[in-house]
């Protein structure tokens, strides 16, 4: 009923429908996602004849020539180098013994260090097989059943585009044309939510099922275990704090600050002696595959968005949606089913390009910062990472572990959950995305 409400509001034809059919067919058949975009764009553009062709190669060229992008693989190649030089493991350590006087602390550790990780790559794929391979094991040895070790270890994941910086922060801030040091600042709270709430279903589940014991420790034995693995490992916390310090103190840009960590995380590998030149090859190969899935979509998103443009999609969204209710909550709540669904079906990026210009002027029509609707999408479309039927995430740790995907995305259920209810508060409470912002943003 919405789609028709949709299609008799903007007059869409074969022209637009040919193209998104082509779309869908070319995704079910596994064809890389930019070719998708890119065929989809161009068949949109040759059928209406709202824009010249000759025009496509220089809206792929506009649609990268951008100086935040370069921050990209800049985050991404300090999380690989951070993995190769061992510097994770330090992470870890750290982790646990901050948490190892609670029962179930190995599995807080778990979530700890995912969030410890995500404040560095930016990447919750990298993540998950980061501190997959490092925990998993430990987990199953610690008492937890495998499944929902891989579930937990995917859920605190998550967290790698949820908390700065933040790979799908800086891409959404490309196509709505908002900064990305922005983004991060207002997501900081948001993320850490994000983080609490899957700490908090991990202590809730271990209670109920007394996966892991612990929590015997006196407080000076928990303070002498935090001592001295801050005193072996506090090297490692150079790298996030020269990111978080450059971005939020403004003295840095994005990618300024990514370039310092990659220089910096080299030269302590170097140093420890963890890292040799025969390690860059594979270390830049696979910074490069990462790298080289994400630029394609940003750029062959840039043609489509302007043919949808050109043919009043998000407008005629805008007035259909509006036309069936008036209510704010209720435009919200339909705004987050249509993220959540798309999460589950579809990566990251592709989503953010082509929903956010058309999602975005909906919920400036009902009065939603810019902000908060960029926190509100990421974090929606994050839940999809441990959801069927692409669940990111859950790929990734049944690739490391051999385990089902049906039986980790079942024990995932509670972090859904949670994760759910957190989108709700950022979606209802603008306070949580805007606190930390200037006046000028709230």
């Amino acid at each position: 009923m919405l789609w028709n409400t949709v299609a008799q509001t903007v007059e869409l034809g074969w022209d637009f429908y040919v193209p998104v059919l082509i779309f869908v067919a070319l995704i079910a058949m596994a064809v890389p996602v930019w070719a998708a975009i890119g065929s989809s764009a161009i068949l949109m553009l040759l059928m209406s004849g709202d824009l010249p062709l000759s025009l496509v190669g220089e809206r792929l060229f506009t649609g990268i020539d951008a100086f935040a992008l370069t921050a990209i693989p800049l985050f991404i190649l300090t999380g690989d180098v951070l993995v190769r030089t061992g510097l994770s493991r330090k992470f870890l350590d750290v982790a646990e013994a901050l948490t190892c006087f609670t029962k179930g602390g190995f599995g807080s550790a778990t979530v700890l260090v995912c969030g410890m990780f995500a404040a560095i790559s930016g990447s919750d794929a990298a993540g998950a097989a980061a501190v997959g391979r490092m925990t998993i094991a430990r987990l199953v040895e610690a008492g937890y059943p495998r499944p929902y070790a891989c579930a937990l270890v995917a859920a605190g994941a998550c967290t790698g585009i949820l908390i700065p910086p933040s790979i799908a922060y800086i891409i959404i801030g490309l196509v709505l044309g908002i900064s990305a040091s922005t983004l991060f600042l207002a997501a900081l709270i948001p993320g850490l939510c994000i983080l609490l709430s899957i700490l908090i279903t991990n202590l809730v589940v271990n209670r109920i099922y007394s996966y892991e014991g612990g929590g015997n420790l006196t407080f000076m034995e928990w303070l002498s275990n935090l001592g001295r693995s801050l005193k072996s490992g506090w090297y490692a916390f150079i790298v996030p704090g020269i990111i978080f310090y450059g971005i939020f103190s403004g003295r840095l840009t994005p990618t300024e600050a990514g370039a310092l960590a990659v220089v910096v995380t080299i030269s302590m590998g170097f140093i420890l002696r963890t890292l040799s030149f025969a390690d860059f090859p594979a270390m830049l190969l696979s910074s490069a595959k990462v790298n080289g899935v994400i630029l394609p979509i940003i750029a062959f998103s840039a043609p489509l968005a302007e043919a949808l443009a050109i043919m009043g999609v998000p407008q005629g969204f805008v007035t259909s949606v509006t036309g069936l209710t008036n209510e704010p909550w209720i435009l919200i709540l339909l705004m987050i089913g249509i993220l959540i669904a798309a999460g589950c079906v579809m990566e990251t990026t592709p989503n953010i390009v082509i929903l956010a210009p058309i999602l975005q002027p909906l919920a400036e029509n009902i009065g939603m910062n810019e902000i908060q609707f960029c926190i509100m999408m990421i974090t929606a479309l994050g839940v999809g990472f441990i959801t069927p039927p692409l669940g990111l995430n859950l790929f990734v740790v049944s690739g490391i572990t051999g385990e089902s995907i049906l039986k980790i995305a079942a024990r995932a259920v509670p972090f859904v959950l949670c994760m759910f209810v957190v989108v709700l508060f950022i979606a209802y409470v603008p306070a949580v995305s805007t606190t930390l912002l200037p006046e000028i943003y709230k």
